[in-house]
């Protein structure tokens, strides 16, 4: 056991720590346990691309393989961008994100720590008018931002410890709060809840037109 758990630190290391999901496992770490015992092909971290695919065949003794499509395509480092004019102030996006690079309040502007986040793209399908949107890393550095131009600056290896420090922190964070098991809980519903409920849908719904309009609107954002 202790040589398995050897292994599965040393692919967990070669991987980018994304935490996208994108190989089919919850994380990382999934990832290089399955790789570890065999049972997940090294093909499968879009992220990581060739090089990275490269590093696990040489750890594992295996046949270099091309990335497998259905898990994504290689490109450069995306990171995520909130447009100011449509954010709503949902949360959606930072209950979402594996590495805490999203803040904000309910019902206030979000803004992304382009510094910590790692382009997992996960909080693009939980924002209900679409405001985020991945744009390159080296595009972003270069028309300024500070946090993108760090990122950029870091060596491959830098950057995977940060990632997987502040996702360590995520998970005890939630661990001890329960915030991970909210989302699971089903209990009976009262009246007050379904309204509550209610007017939430109803007030993402009006987000949802008036951000409809604004981009309908040349010049509007």
């Amino acid at each position: 056991m202790n040589a398995v758990r050897a292994l599965v630190d040393v692919l967990d290391d070669l991987l980018p720590q994304t935490q996208c999901g994108k190989c089919g496992y919850a994380g990382c770490r999934p990832y290089a346990e399955a790789l570890a015992t065999g049972s997940a092909p090294i093909n499968r971290c879009p992220p990581g691309g060739h090089e990275g695919i490269a590093q696990l065949a040489a750890v594992l003794r295996v046949e270099i393989r091309s990335l497998d499509p259905e898990c994504g395509s290689e490109g450069p480092e995306r990171l995520a961008v909130i447009d100011e004019a449509v954010c709503i102030g949902c949360t959606l996006c930072i209950r979402a994100c594996p590495v805490d690079a999203i803040i904000g309040a309910a019902k206030r502007l979000h803004s992304v720590l382009l510094e910590h986040c790692t382009g997992c793209e996960l909080c693009l399908p939980p924002c209900p008018v679409d405001c985020i949107e991945m744009i390159a890393r080296d595009q972003l550095a270069a028309e300024g931002a500070m946090g993108a131009r760090k990122r950029q600056q870091r060596s491959p290896v830098t950057l995977r410890s940060h990632a997987r420090s502040r996702y360590t922190a995520h998970q005890s964070r939630c661990d001890s709060t329960g915030e991970l098991e909210k989302p699971r809980m089903s209990t009976p519903k009262s009246a007050a809840g379904v309204g509550s409920a209610a007017m939430k849908r109803q007030a993402i719904a009006s987000a949802l037109q008036r951000a409809r309009q604004r981009r309908a609107i040349p010049g509007s954002g």
